[in-house]
This record gives structure tokens, sequence and C-alpha cells, in this order.
């Protein structure tokens, strides 16, 4: 008897908890980008401009100003005031690490053709025989690269499990590492799952 109750439970524990997990996330989400219209004076919350609460538009609102941010970025003049405002914040002690750092980051992660987290790698970590799940970052500095090896060095990033937002940057030579034929997404869901959502692997070169 216990052993069918334990079964239904789970069967239905396995239905509910996506569900609920995903709402967690899109919530999140959705309060998050909403917040932004904090920024705004009192006066032009557009909760009082309409006279009235309209769910969801602060996501709407965030959503398009960004748009219309990268539409102004993208032609002739936004980019001239994007470089001055880029030199201002250079002039900034602080600041401008902070500032630099994030921007550098975020033109390479989302910039179009770039490499950073495009290649899944298989590296041994955390002891030669072990194996872990790796993403590629870019390619190992020069002063870096002819202090440790004379052959061409790769930088990867380790996520830790379940949450993949820490892990440990690593270096190794290219030899060392094995590049897989697996998306991004199909890696993350192996971290995330703890192994048991398995993607097809298939080493392509080593």
């Amino acid at each position: 008897m216990f052993a069918y109750i334990r079964k239904y439970f789970i069967s239905g524990l396995l239905v509910w908890l996506p569900i609920w997990v995903t709402l967690l996330v899109i919530s999140f989400l959705v309060d998050l980008l909403s917040k932004s219209l904090l920024l705004l004076p009192h006066q032009w919350q557009p909760d009082v401009l309409l006279g009235v609460h309209v769910p969801g538009i602060g996501v709407i609102i965030t959503l398009l100003v960004i748009f219309l941010t990268g539409l102004f970025a993208a032609n002739f003049i936004g980019s001239r005031f994007l470089a001055m405002g880029d030199a201002i914040m250079a002039r900034i002690p602080l600041v401008r690490s902070v500032y630099t750092g994030v921007k550098q980051v975020t033109q390479t992660l989302f910039t179009p053709g770039g490499q950073s987290f495009r290649k899944v790698l298989l590296v041994q970590y955390p002891c030669p025989g072990v194996w872990s799940i790796g993403f590629q970052t870019g390619e190992v500095s020069k002063e870096i690269e002819g202090s440790v090896s004379k052959q061409g060095m790769v930088s990867y990033f380790i996520p830790t499990t379940p949450n993949p937002t820490s892990g440990f940057l690593m270096m190794a030579p290219r030899s060392e590492v094995i590049e897989l034929d697996m998306s991004v997404e199909q890696a993350l869901k192996y971290v995330i799952s703890l192994g048991v959502v398995q993607p097809v692997i298939t080493p392509v070169k080593k």
C-alpha cells in the first residue's frame, strides 16, 4: 500500500515541480523587470499616469527601452554619444574599474561570432582521470602561455552543480581538453540536472 502511495506521490511531484519552478523563475524575471520603473519619478510612473495598475507594463516598457537603446546605439550619432559616455565613465575612479570590466564581459559574451561560451569541453578536473564539463571562454594571453607551455592554451569555465553561475576559471593546453559536439544548452541541462538529463556526447577532437 505504501509503495503505491509513494509511486503516485512521486508521479504527481514530477508533474508539478517543473511547473512550479518555471513559474518561480518567470515571476522573478517579471518582478525584476517591473522594478526598473522605480527609477522614474513618481509622477511619471505608469500607474500614476494611467490611474490604474496594468500588470506586466513594466516588462513591456523595459524591453522597449532596451530595444530602442540598441537601435540608437547602432547608428552613427548613437555610437558617438556612447563613446563620449564611455570616456566620461573611464575618468571616474572606482566606477571605471567596475564599468569597464562589466562592459568587456558583456561584449565578449553577446557579440555575434564571439567564441566565449560557444564550445563545450571535457576536461580533467579536479584530478587526472576525473572528468568535468567546461565552457571555453577564450584564448590564453601570450604572457601566460609563454610562461607555462609553448603550445596553444585555452581558458575555460567549470560550473558548479546545480548552480552553474558559480565555478572555476581554468587554463590548460589545447591538447589536454576534448571539444564536445554538444550545445551549450545541452551541457547546462546536464550540469543543472546533476547528470540526470543525459545529452548525446561525441568527442570531435583532442
